[in-house]
């Protein structure tokens, strides 16, 4: 859909299929054997690690397209994770960001509205009155290319974030936490945020 969606005179798409490698874990070596991770650093053009040199971006607006789930977000942090680890600079320049796509469409007679979160489905839905028809959007393939555009790829109406640094150390710190050889503090971190589980990097 997205492949189909952009405007590919200024917009390119780089599946990556699954979840990517945790970098956290991977020797250098094995990051690079790695086709998505290989795929990635390719398409960039900027190298990696001490020879990375971003004024060879061949993009400077990079965003991260996934699903507003578990999954997604898991998918979101090891991305950050490897930016973080081996194109630090790319998070300096300002060039990462994150897609947000929604997660209602409301759609009344010939208007239709697109929404992000539950607060603002109610307000919508009050303020509208009647019967309107709300679809929950589980994933970005449940949109089709021309909704996807719309919501997520049209520079006039979609809504990023941009990932600052401390973003990146903040997600690579929890991901340290949560994924290294240390098993007291991922212990620790999981009794103590139990209680209040979210997708950690939202």
């Amino acid at each position: 859909s997205a492949k189909q969606g952009r405007n590919s005179e200024y917009q390119a798409i780089l599946p990556l299929r699954g979840k990517v490698l945790n970098v956290e874990k991977a020797s250098l070596d094995k990051a690079l054997g790695n086709k998505e991770i290989l795929s990635l650093i390719t398409a960039l053009g900027t190298g990696i690690g001490e020879e990375f040199d971003g004024t060879k971006a061949r993009y400077h607006k990079i965003v991260i397209m996934t699903d507003a789930d578990v999954d997604g977000a898991h998918i979101r942090t090891l991305l950050l994770t490897f930016f973080f680890r081996y194109m630090r600079g790319l998070i300096e320049l300002g060039y990462i960001y994150i897609a947000q796509p929604p997660l209602y469409k409301v759609q009344q007679g010939r208007k239709i509205e697109y929404l992000y979160d539950e607060r603002s489905l109610e307000a919508t839905l009050e303020e509208m009155g009647g019967r309107p028809q709300i679809q929950r959007y589980k994933g970005l393939g449940e949109m089709n290319p021309e909704q996807l555009w719309e919501t997520t790829m049209d520079p006039e109406r979609r809504t990023l974030l941009q990932v600052s640094l401390t973003d990146a150390m903040d997600a690579d710190k929890v991901f340290n936490m949560l994924m290294g050889e240390e098993v007291e503090p991922r212990k620790n971190f999981i009794q103590e945020n139990a209680a209040k589980a979210t997708n950690i990097d939202a």
